[in-house]
């Protein structure tokens, strides 16, 4: 089968291991251009106080005046159209920076950065680059991304906006709602998602850049939060809107598509944002266990403190491991499809962050809970992180229903002899340990890796044998098969990101022993997610929703 411009979880479960997506030499960042960025950054943020501009519920305008100086809105549009020209890597690690200071402040160039100018950066024309690349590199238009409506969410191809082509053929007339769209009152400009032929094409979809100002555009008062309230997040209204021709993105009906490869790089930024999050809660526990000192120790000595540290440390680890291995497949074809390998990325790093940012706020104990603490703020912050960009129920069975609908097609029209051997060929695991190379840890990592491979692909012959397309509607079995496949990819790509750095060289002490830990852990999830069948309490919670659901009569 073909996989160009495939990523390497497809393919591994496809039957092929392309660990050239993986083991190639790493691209060079320019560490020192990203330190100096990154410095001056905190350098202007010094200034203002996170509870602050909480309060006012907006950028100061000096402060955005600052952050277009700095060039932040331009990080990663090439220089030609004004821009920073920061790889995907050297963008990623700028993230994960800023988050550690204010993740409402990042989540500003975040999401205009990530999703809301991207599809311009990878599908738009020359001539559509020209016009509005340079705004955007400057800062004086911030972007958008307007996909999310009132009644659609994750549900993407079924958004009920709708843009009609006119009859003379020179505009698209636009017409329809969205909602949480973040930037939205910062926004100049938007990419704009909208169904071309609802009636007879449904998820026909057309992306188009839209300008704020326009004629038939309104775009609400910002929306009340629990969190990222400096950010701007709003409903807006489409009424009439004319929209040129010439501002479709790609050809019509590539709006789905367009849509799926954005949120691959808006998933990689959440990401490394939860990477530098829960960096900086390992900073903060150690500094606490080391200072508090309880019954005349530091607190730092009992075990179930440093059971928070050391598991914030590892996942810290390997979030970032999975966010680099990613950047670099996309480094190398920036349309790759990574949406498996951006999947696991967002799900594991921000549900990962979310406990470690309970465990640090744990750890400072009664003043943790006082808001002049950074804590309660970064809390209230992040929480929505496991919510927008799809919410972590949906990547906790997107990943396998992936693999089953490319089995699917696979399989369709073959006949029973043909099926049962594709089955049995799927069967197989294929994961390459060349790639752990002679240091007997990343080995063990490859060997563990692989029985999570074995264990995945047992699930998808059960799946394929027992439900066939039916499998959708067993969310608890897709969970079990995704928590092996995200266990496969951190150890994976932790091999891989330490052979970047140490080549054949021993990897260092520590890096060692957070293997040694992730290797534990991905033991733990084959021993509680590889059964096909479940463990006691998923027959316990059929039994249950068995009992209080209401008879019909």
């Amino acid at each position: 089968m073909e996989h160009a411009g495939i990523g390497f979880l497809e393919t591994l479960y496809d039957g092929t291991c392309r660990e050239e997506l993986l083991s190639a030499p790493e691209r060079p960042v320019d560490r020192e251009k990203v330190d100096r960025f990154v410095q001056r950054y905190l350098e202007i943020v010094a200034d203002y106080r996170p509870l602050d501009l909480e309060k006012d519920s907006r950028i100061p305008d000096a402060l955005m005046a600052s952050f277009r100086d700095l060039g932040i809105f331009g990080l990663t549009i090439p220089e030609a159209y004004g821009g920073l020209g920061f790889s995907t890597t050297e963008y990623l690690m700028v993230v994960e920076a800023m988050a550690k200071s204010d993740m409402a402040l990042v989540l500003i160039p975040l999401a205009h950065l990530s999703i809301g100018l991207k599809g311009i950066v990878l599908f738009a024309s020359e001539e559509q680059k020209q016009r509005y690349l340079p705004p955007a590199a400057s800062g004086e238009m911030v972007f958008a991304y307007a996909l999310t409506e009132p009644k659609t969410g994750s549900d993407a191809q079924h958004i009920e906006t709708v843009a009609r082509l006119s009859e003379d053929g020179s505009h698209y007339v636009l017409n329809g709602g969205k909602t949480y769209i973040t930037n939205g009152n910062y926004a100049g400009a938007m990419t704009v998602f909208a169904q071309l032929d609802p009636e007879n094409r449904p998820g026909h979809m057309g992306a188009f850049i839209v300008e704020s100002a326009w004629d038939g555009v309104s775009v609400g008062k910002d929306m009340p939060k629990m969190g990222l309230k400096v950010s701007s997040t709003t409903p807006i209204r489409f009424r009439d809107v004319r929209v040129p021709r010439e501002n479709l993105i790609g050809e019509p009906g590539d709006g789905f598509k367009i849509a799926m490869n954005i949120l691959n790089y808006g998933r990689l930024g959440l990401g490394a944002a939860s990477a530098g999050l829960m960096k900086q809660s390992v900073a903060d526990m150690e500094h606490r266990a080391t200072t508090r000192r309880q019954f005349g120790v530091p607190i730092r000595e009992f075990e179930l403190i440093q059971e928070k540290i050391v598991r914030a440390r590892a996942h810290a680890f390997a979030a970032e491991n999975v966010t680099l291995a990613t950047a670099r497949m996309l480094e190398q074809d920036p349309l790759m499809n990574v949406a498996m390998e951006s999947s696991h990325t967002k799900r594991y790093g921000t549900d990962e962050c979310w406990n470690t940012l309970y465990d640090a706020l744990q750890t400072a104990g009664g003043a943790g809970f006082i808001q002049s603490m950074p804590y309660e703020k970064r809390m209230r912050d992040f929480r929505v992180t496991t919510i927008f960009e799809g919410t972590s129920e949906i990547h906790a069975i997107y990943p396998p229903l992936t693999v089953f609908r490319r089995v699917g097609k696979m399989l369709k029209g073959a006949g029973v002899p043909a099926r049962m051997a594709a089955i049995l060929r799927l069967s197989r695991p294929v994961l390459s340990p060349r790639l752990a190379g002679n240091d007997p840890v990343l080995r063990r990592a490859m060997n563990t890796a692989r029985r999570s491979e074995k264990l995945f692909r047992r699930l998808l012959r059960y799946g394929l044998v027992t439900w066939g397309k039916e499998v959708v509607h067993h969310e608890f079995f897709l969970r079990r098969m995704t928590l092996l496949s995200t266990s496969l990819y951190w150890l994976v790509s932790s091999v891989a990101v330490l052979r970047w750095r140490f080549g054949n060289a021993p990897v260092g002490d520590e890096e060692r022993a957070l293997m040694e830990y992730l290797i534990a852990e991905a033991k733990e999830v084959q021993t509680t997610a590889g059964t096909p069948t479940g463990g006691e309490r998923e027959r316990a919670h059929r039994s249950v929703m068995r009992a209080v659901t209401p008879r019909s009569t």
